[in-house]
């Protein structure tokens, strides 16, 4: 066999290794074709809002290492000039060729004028469809000259962790800017609202990407960049946490607004809270999941939900913890009637409820939130959770904590037994009790047992004393 020379070898190495080296990059055409491809579909957002928005538009109420409004401010005039309208820009997407834009309604809130301007720098007006606060999202009108390139909704609940992920959008004022990532978690609580489900990316994302979309390999829209986590002394900029609104989320809303301007959300009138460990054992669950019931009202009531209940599953769909269930009932549709799977003094029962619409006013609030009074008739009391208001009241020291008695009725029981309004329940049937829902929890067990009463440890004045009160049917 004839020798190769030296030289000529090294020359075939370095061929062979440049050949080699090149090889991830021939992936790089088929990512660029797409983005080539999203592109056009992607807008810059200009707003100019009055003086006043200035503050309301920096801040959003939640923690201040969450920035949930990160788009860009461009104050107008000198620093010492008088106040000037702000000028705010934002991203935003085309879902339909006649014009129709997604944002989010931080970009959007409190503007006068919004412009929007396409891929190819043409800049036109537009004018708000609907808001949707509770969201954060907002769909804008343009009117184009011709057909806009426009994106394709995908399925969020699809898409898996560690997925590769593409962000568009204009941060710093830099116009259509891609960076790539992957998906990094899903069902992210940032503390925005009673609606939070973000997934979490590590896709390069800055101020003014808010609003723009969050694609997949198959170049669709799973999500809406929102908010960035930014830890003190970052300035705002990237550390490779970022959320965005989930697509099955923000689809049905978007939906809603291109018909009806706004968002009608469905409501089933209950309080609810986790289940922990300690309750899951006393109402002999196998494990704390599930959202338990502290107040029924309304739709739950006529339904025949019962505090003390745990909700496992809203319309075939698993309830995994309070936070869950607010978003799966908001997003049902009105007057429809579905299946409640409950868990009750240690069985399993199955209720439909008729979906109410949720007022405007409580969309914005904690939705279903845990309940902080309840009455309870069967021992004549009727409780509360301690706040500071309630320790003025009754003179109760300044670290107590837990639940204390609002009401005791005449001819109660418990009226006959001394108990008064302003004594503090600690224990019920001889376990601590530091919430309603494990009050609630100890009563349901001690009436699963065939009690006929239970046993309160309650304090007045600093004094322990022990209370057997009857449980009556009313």
């Amino acid at each position: 066999m004839a020798l190769i020379p030296t030289a000529l070898r090294c020359a075939a190495l370095a061929l062979a290794l440049s050949l080699l080296a090149a090889t991830p990059a021939a992936a790089e055409p088929g990512l660029a074709d797409l983005v080539e491809k999203l592109l056009p579909g992607v807008v810059t957002i200009s707003v100019i809002k009055p003086p006043a928005e200035r503050v309301a538009a920096a801040h959003s109420g939640i923690p201040p290492e969450i920035l949930h409004r990160f788009f860009p401010q461009m104050p107008d005039g000198a620093p010492d000039a008088p106040p000037e309208p702000t000028r705010s820009l934002g991203s935003g997407f085309v879902i339909d060729g006649q014009g129709l834009i997604v944002t989010n309604n931080h970009v959007i809130e409190g503007g006068e004028t919004i412009t929007v301007t396409l891929a190819d720098r043409t800049e036109l007006a537009a004018h708000l469809v609907g808001s949707d606060p509770a969201s954060d999202l907002a769909l804008l009108k343009i009117e184009p000259k011709h057909p806009l390139a426009s994106l394709a909704w995908g399925d969020s609940d699809k898409a898996r962790i560690g997925e590769t992920v593409i962000a568009i959008g204009n941060p710093f004022g830099l116009g259509g800017t891609v960076t790539a990532g992957i998906l990094s978690a899903r069902a992210r609580d940032i503390g925005s609202g009673p609606y939070d489900d973000f997934l979490q990316t590590d896709a390069p994302i800055n101020r003014g990407n808010s609003g723009g979309p969050l694609i997949n390999l198959a170049g669709e829209v799973i999500g809406i960049n929102t908010a960035i986590f930014s830890p003190p002394g970052q300035g705002g900029g990237s550390v490779g946490i970022a959320f965005a609104i989930p697509s099955a989320q923000a689809r049905p809303l978007v939906e809603q607004l291109t018909h009806s301007g706004k968002v009608r959300r469905g409501a089933i009138g209950v309080g609810i809270e986790d289940v922990t460990e300690e309750i899951a054992e006393s109402l002999g669950l196998a494990s704390a999941h599930g959202a338990l019931v502290t107040r029924a009202e309304g739709p739950a009531a006529r339904a025949h939900i019962q505090p003390g209940d745990i909700i496992l599953a809203f319309d075939g769909k698993p309830v995994s913890d309070a936070a869950r269930l607010p978003r799966l009932v908001a997003a049902t549709p009105i007057a429809s009637s579905v299946p409640v799977d409950l868990w009750r003094r240690g069985g399993l029962l199955t209720v439909a409820v008729t979906i109410a619409e949720l007022a405007a006013e409580q969309a914005a609030s904690k939705a279903e939130a845990p309940q902080e009074e309840i009455g309870l008739p069967e021992l004549g009391l009727s409780l509360a959770m301690i706040t500071p208001e309630l320790r003025d009241q009754f003179g109760l020291e300044d670290d107590a904590e837990g639940v204390v008695v609002t009401e005791v009725e005449d001819d109660s029981d418990a009226a006959e037994q001394g108990v008064r309004p302003g004594d503090v329940i600690r224990a019920v049937a001889m376990e601590e009790v530091t919430s309603l829902a494990e009050v609630t929890a100890q009563i349901d067990k001690a009436r699963a047992a065939g009690e006929n009463t239970v046993l309160l440890l309650v304090e007045e004045d600093g004094e322990m004393s022990f209370v057997d009160l009857m449980l009556s049917s009313r």
